[in-house]
């Protein structure tokens, strides 16, 4: 995985912050995507987190969810 990383860093000219990144699993073992984490050297997703403003994995149907992209668009219509 690391390996098309970096190839990708070669042919778009553009670095990857393994620092910065987080890795994520759906139907995989928790053990398994530590072991990746430690071998990318990047940081373990968390459920639920933000994307482009949405919480994702957060219930749908809680009004708390959609509190902050509210907020966001009250506040862009205002001005």
């Amino acid at each position: 995985m690391k390996a098309i990383l970096r190839s990708f860093e070669i042919v778009v000219a553009l670095k990857v912050s393994f620092y910065k990144s987080k890795l994520g699993g759906v139907v995989v073992d928790c053990h398994a995507l530590r072991i990746l984490v430690a071998c990318l050297n990047c940081n373990l997703m968390e459920v639920p987190f933000t994307f482009l403003g949405i919480s994702v994995g957060a219930n749908p149907r809680k009004q708390e969810t959609w509190k902050p992209l509210i907020d966001k668009i009250k506040a862009a219509l205002s001005r």
